[in-house]
């Protein structure tokens, strides 16, 4: 895996190579260099080595910084991460939440088992055999497909891929706005889920778990589209349901929707 650092639209991990956006090219932040060690470290870990390709400053910096993260203190996140400001209200992640969103026929099988899964696991496929569907566009390590993943809390990303799948294809302008259908987003408290036996920072995502999560024990809120009802109420067990909410999503984009919601999980009184 390559990793390049500068001035990227947005970070993200490409077909082998990790593009990291600095919020402030050319300053790097402590939490910054912490992901790309982290990414570094799990790569490690499953056996690819990580060549960095950046200014010498940038570098002479992360080596530094690497013998405060050796030690195992971790930096927290910034209250909003600015690597990507695409979203038009709040422009950075907020890192309060993180969500993982599934299309509402996922949702039933989650929500009847009370779990979250991995692919491999809820596909009841190898990793080598996911790895190689075509829906893997970004050309996925076998690895990634054991782990289930999150994004920040106020992301679109989650419903733009579930959008992908529904489609089998990259959504297109008209698809994100005007034709926008939302998945099902299940919130968990960051400062919480980091606490998880199987949680693992990669330096991409905010993080993921490892083969499986336990709702019950772990949901914050769980957001449905109120278009999804009647198919999805039946299966919300009894210790789920003051935690799901139907709501109405009228017409909202993407933008609207990612943005309404995580203010509305936001506003929740627990």
């Amino acid at each position: 895996m390559l990793i390049r650092i500068g001035q990227f639209e947005i970070s993200e991990c490409w077909d082998g190579v990790f593009y990291k956006k600095l919020a402030d090219y050319p300053h790097i932040t402590e939490w910054e260099m912490q992901t790309i060690l982290d990414f570094i470290s799990y790569e490690k870990a499953n056996g690819r080595d990580c060549p960095i390709e950046a200014a010498k400053e940038i570098i002479a910096r992360i080596e530094d910084y690497a013998k405060e993260y050796e030690k195992g203190v971790r930096t927290a996140p910034p209250e909003k991460i600015r690597e990507c400001v695409a979203c038009p209200t709040y422009k950075g992640c907020m890192t309060d939440f993180v969500c993982h969103t599934s299309s509402a026929e996922n949702a039933l099988k989650i929500l009847e088992s009370g779990r979250l899964l991995s692919a491999v696991k809820a596909r009841n496929m190898t990793a080598a055999k996911l790895a190689k569907e075509a829906r893997n566009a970004a050309n996925d390590p076998e690895d990634y497909f054991q782990y289930i993943m999150f994004s920040w809390g106020n992301c679109q990303s989650g419903d733009r891929l579930v959008t992908e799948r529904r489609l089998g294809r990259f959504p297109s302008d008209n698809d994100l706005l005007a034709g926008f259908v939302p998945g099902v987003r299940f919130f968990f408290r960051y400062d919480e889920l980091i606490k998880h036996d199987n949680a693992v920072f990669e330096g991409v995502l905010p993080l993921k778990i490892k083969d499986e999560l336990i709702l019950k024990d772990w949901v914050y809120a769980i957001v449905i589209p109120d278009l999804y009802r009647e198919l999805l109420e039946p299966y919300v067990s009894e210790d789920l349901r003051s935690r799901a909410h139907f709501i109405s999503c009228n017409g909202m984009n993407i933008w609207e929707w990612s943005e309404f919601v995580y203010g509305y999980v936001k506003g929740l009184n627990k």
